[in-house]
């Protein structure tokens, strides 16, 4: 597709602006009256030697976790297996680490020492529902370290790329 120097230029423009390459397709059409596909889009762009920019997630959507233990996380967040070896992270009293093998039925799973030296395994299953067990019967972490849990959990994941 061979553009003048003025639609170059508007098409930087836009690139520089931040738009996705989707909504460039669409401008060219509207204000150009260039009808392209995404794919002579993505060409183009690349033929101009530019780099659309990285659109930072919202941060509505970036949670793991936002609610009490149990509730599925955030519509299209998928907690996963890593194969990356097992990390462990701190917060306060509670420290946690991801097992670098799923167990059988989960998406992600790990293991947590509360502040009282308690511990148990964490796992998320297929629905996206985060479960604990125990390993000492009918223990119930206490709130503020629940809390603290989540948040080491969510910070963890999402170094390591959920």
């Amino acid at each position: 597709m061979n553009l003048d120097e003025g639609q170059r230029k508007k098409v930087a423009e836009w690139i520089a602006q931040g738009l996705k390459l989707s909504e460039i397709q669409t401008r060219l059409a509207d204000e150009l009256g260039l009808r392209l596909t995404y794919m002579d889009v993505r060409l183009l762009v690349d033929d101009l030697k530019l780099t659309p920019k990285d659109v930072t997630p919202s941060q509505a959507a970036s949670p793991i976790l936002q609610g009490p233990p149990g509730a599925p996380p955030a519509r299209g967040a998928k907690p996963a297996a890593s194969p990356q070896p097992q990390t462990s992270s701190e917060a306060g009293g509670v420290s946690l680490s991801v097992d670098q093998v799923a167990r059988p039925n989960a998406i992600a799973s790990g293991k947590v020492t509360f502040s009282d030296g308690n511990k148990a395994e964490w796992y998320f299953d297929q629905m996206g529902r985060l479960g604990l067990i125990p390993t000492q019967p009918g223990y119930r972490p206490p709130p503020d370290d629940l809390q603290e849990f989540q948040a080491a959990l969510e910070m963890e994941l999402a170094r390591m790329g959920f």
